[in-house]
This record gives C-alpha cells, structure tokens and sequence, in this order.
C-alpha cells in the first residue's frame, strides 16, 4: 500500500471516528439492512460496546498501514473468534458493502474513487488475512477429528 492511500485511510478515518457511536451505529445499520440474518449474530451482544469495538479494531487496523505485520496476529485471532460466533466466509462482503456505504454516507460528495479505492484495498487485506485464519483454523479443525 502507498503513502498516499494510507494518507486517505488516516485522514478520512479520523474524520469518520469522530462521529464515534453515531459512526459506528451507522455501519450496523448498514449491515443489518443488507442483510438482516446477521441481526442474530448479536442478539445477545451490548450493541454500545460493539460500536466501541468496531471503532478500536479500525483504528488499530488504520494505524498499523505502515507495518501490517503488527496487526496481522490480531487479525487472526479475531478471524477464530467470529467462527465461532457464527460469522462465515460469506459475511465478509456483505461487511465491506456496509463498510463502504456506511463511508460513502458519511461524506458524501467527499467520497471520491480514490477514497472509496482506499478502503476497499485495506479491507481486502483485512478480510483476506481474517479469511485465511478461518480457513486454516478449519483445516486444522478438521485433521484433528
């Protein structure tokens, strides 16, 4: 990733979690409306704290663009534990389509191709690290039964 798209992710990201809960609740929004099976995956969830954890693991995401290393263990490990909330594979792009929306809301006119292009690759390097952690997790699931 170049200096210039990760320049586009911190800048609009700090515009963005600004707008904390409202932000956060915005994106839930979103994914609910795109796909209300998900709804169940947080029936038992405080929806607050969910909204202050989505913004912590962006910012963490965000902040870690210069050196992914950093963040890639705990993108994995969060990848385990949403299998076994019940996230699968699929819910991946339903996420980013939320995420995007929820993004092209948010700014509006300021919502540019490169904007939306910034986003969409670093969440195609987040969902890509996450999907092969659920992958290999499975896998070794499987050889253990």
């Amino acid at each position: 990733m170049d200096d210039k798209t990760i320049q586009i992710l911190e800048e609009t990201f700090r515009e963005f979690s600004g707008g904390g809960q409202e932000s956060a609740a915005l994106f839930y929004e979103r994914l609910f409306a795109l796909d209300p099976s998900l709804r169940r995956l947080f029936t038992h969830v405080e929806m607050r704290t969910q909204h202050t954890k989505l913004m912590a693991a962006l910012g963490l995401v965000i902040a870690s663009l210069r050196d992914l290393s950093k963040v890639v263990p705990v993108l994995e490990g969060l990848a385990v534990r949403h299998v076994r909330y019940g996230v699968e594979e699929s819910h991946y792009q339903t996420v980013c389509a939320a995420l995007i929306q929820t993004l092209a809301i948010s700014f509006g006119d300021r919502f540019t191709p490169p904007v939306r292009a910034a986003w969409v690759l670093a969440y195609g390097i987040v969902s890509g690290v996450m999907i092969a952690a659920t992958r290999q997790a499975g896998a070794g699931m499987q050889a253990a039964e």
